[in-house]
């Protein structure tokens, strides 16, 4: 492997087999008005989903998220998993057309007076056509129905170059940045190996 020069101030080596992305936090503390949606041939659902079979929810987590490299729920052993997707705190919504799942919301109400938007996506061939715009709606109206104070959501570097905007203009406003470290789910197997191209894959 070649050498590396020595680091100018503030940078941080990331060993290989890891990947490191920067995570920003957003937040509303009120509920935003409606946004104007865009017409649809057929009519979305947003179904709630409240005791999921394990392999579904992963297959459909994968399918949202491979190329966001989305993997902590495809690591997480199935005890943790289920205390999570079952836990009577937590709604868990599919996206439905015509009964084909093509979307994933989870609001995670465990905190009080807080609700996270712990998981929110839909799949690749959904992107641009309103199919977002509307799972959003419904799940911040869902968010406020409840006694809350503050609903949040964290996007990464690795997430669709679109994210940020679309949560900021959603209402979500950005106040804090983090840095987060894992190993490489591509190299263990967890996603394939192409997954996610735009982040390089670098092995020991």
């Amino acid at each position: 492997m070649q050498s590396l020069p020595t680091l100018p101030t503030g940078y941080g080596r990331v060993p290989p087999g890891k990947i490191a992305s920067v995570v920003t936090c957003l937040e509303m503390t009120e509920r935003p008005p409606r946004k104007t949606l865009r017409p649809r041939e057929r009519p979305l659902v947003m179904a709630p989903w409240p005791d999921p079979d394990l392999a579904e929810y992963r297959a459909l987590f994968r399918r949202i998220g491979e190329d966001w490299l989305w993997f902590s729920r495809l690591v997480m052993p199935d005890d943790e998993l289920v205390a999570i997707v079952r836990d009577p705190r937590v709604e868990l919504f599919v996206l439905e057309d015509m009964g084909k799942a093509i979307g994933l919301v989870e609001l995670d109400f465990r905190e009080e007076g807080a609700c996270e938007l712990a998981f929110f996506g839909v799949v690749a061939e959904e992107i641009g056509r309103g199919a977002g715009r509307f799972l959003m709606d419904e799940a911040t109206a869902r968010a406020w129905a409840k006694p809350i104070r503050r609903f949040w959501v964290h996007t990464c570097t690795f997430d669709h170059p679109a994210a940020l905007g679309f949560y900021r203009r959603s209402g979500f406003r950005p106040y804090a940045f983090l840095v987060e470290i894992a190993d490489d789910p591509r190299l263990a197997g967890h996603l394939s190996r192409d997954a996610c191209p735009q982040v390089p894959l670098i092995e020991g």
